[in-house]
């Protein structure tokens, strides 16, 4: 089955390991911060690169295939997280990469057992 990516996959998006996400709303929860605070990733990847990373971490025989990309796709989307750093004291620790990893490592243990 092959992996889609949407327009020629220049687009780029930020990723934030779950383990990172839940630490930083954690410690929003904990303080005395009332407005929005963005919590993310600060490290940006093309869709393209996330698709041949996945592909070639996995494995898989999986081709990938372009698609019309969608109107309302942004071309980049990678939260602005001063406030979080400078507030909360919260900066994600894991990198996408490391975070890639562990998901599919994640992914291959639960379909092992």
């Amino acid at each position: 089955m092959p992996l889609t990516v949407a327009g020629d996959g220049g687009q780029t998006r930020s990723l934030c390991y779950v383990d990172d996400t839940v630490d930083g709303v954690l410690a929003l929860a904990a303080s005395r911060e009332t407005g929005p605070m963005n919590i993310g990733g600060s490290d940006e990847i093309t869709m393209l690169e996330l698709a041949r990373r996945i592909v070639g971490l996995t494995g898989s025989g999986s081709r990938i295939r372009f698609v019309e990309r969608p109107v309302d796709d942004p071309c980049r989307r990678r939260p602005d997280t001063t406030l979080a750093r400078e507030r909360l004291g919260w900066q994600p620790r894991v990198g996408w990469s490391e975070g890639l990893e562990r998901t599919i490592g994640w992914f291959a243990h639960a379909v092992a057992a």
